[in-house]
């Protein structure tokens, strides 16, 4: 494996693609430190902290931790993975998007330009609803005027920029996506997310170590603990590896036919379709 990676920095286009990737996703996790105006960090990780649950939990684990921090990248690529859900959906149910997606590669442009626009509504109605629900909570700076008309004009102001500063996140993100697809290694949606991921597992590690093996009483205990732990990471990889891997051979019989005296064909194959597609 390194010894490919390595093959790949010596050729020209690649390693320029490589390293253009490495430094858009250096940007990505950059935006990912940057709170949303106007927020209060400090009250907004305590209060994330004690209301999160397993789907939150989730959600931030594909927002590398953006959620948690509030960052002008919350959003994160959501709102792009749900309009193109929501599109390829609506080319089954519309005829005039089912048309343009067999119409080559215009459709395929067209459709991806209506995601765009599907993608910053979303972002747009998301931002919204959590921005004036953390400001309802108290978790914006909206009380530092007194006075009820400019307090009210304060609150507004800082709703609207969290408004802003999240659904232009989202659109950043999905041109950055976008951007990685066509000048760097390709999949640039599929790569923010894997980053995003990535960028969690030291603490979901050092997580499980404080949870399961600092916790235990005893020396047995926490050996066990490690091992269990190391073992169900493995089988977890391994079992992706093999999904991912995994093809269904359908058995095919082709006919036979007769070409001068002799019959020709009538022979099996089988035709290969992938475990994980189906």
């Amino acid at each position: 494996m390194f010894k490919t990676f390595i093959n790949a920095f010596k050729v020209k286009e690649l390693r320029q693609k490589l390293l253009y990737t490495f430094f858009v996703l250096i940007v990505v996790r950059l935006g990912s430190l940057i709170t949303v105006p106007g927020i209060r960090a400090a009250a907004i990780k305590e209060y994330l902290s004690n209301a999160l649950g397993d789907s939150f939990n989730l959600f931030s684990s594909f927002t590398g931790g953006s959620f948690d921090q509030m960052s002008i990248f919350a959003l994160n690529v959501t709102p792009y993975i749900t309009s193109s859900i929501i599109i390829q959906l609506l080319t089954i149910a519309i005829p005039a998007l089912e048309e343009m997606q067999k119409d080559g590669e215009e459709g395929r442009k067209k459709l991806a330009e209506i995601t765009r626009y599907v993608t910053v509504a979303l972002a747009l109605i998301e931002s919204t609803a959590m921005t004036i629900g953390f400001a309802n909570q108290g978790l914006f700076n909206t009380d530092t005027i007194t006075i009820s008309n400019m307090s009210t004009f304060r609150h507004v102001g800082v709703i609207v920029m969290g408004v802003v500063a999240m659904t232009a996140g989202s659109a950043a993100l999905m041109w950055i996506g976008e951007q990685i697809t066509e000048s760097g290694v390709g999949n640039g949606i599929s790569i923010v997310l894997v980053i995003n991921i990535v960028s969690r597992m030291p603490s979901d590690i050092a997580g499980l170590f404080t949870n399961y093996v600092t916790g235990a009483s005893s020396i047995g205990g926490k050996i066990l603990a490690i091992i269990i732990i190391i073992a169900v990471v493995v089988g977890i990889i391994a079992y992706v590896v093999w999904l991912q891997d995994g093809v269904r051979h359908i058995g095919v019989q082709m006919s036979q036919k007769v070409q001068g005296r002799r019959q020709v064909g009538g022979q099996q194959s089988t035709i290969p379709l992938k475990v994980n597609t189906a």
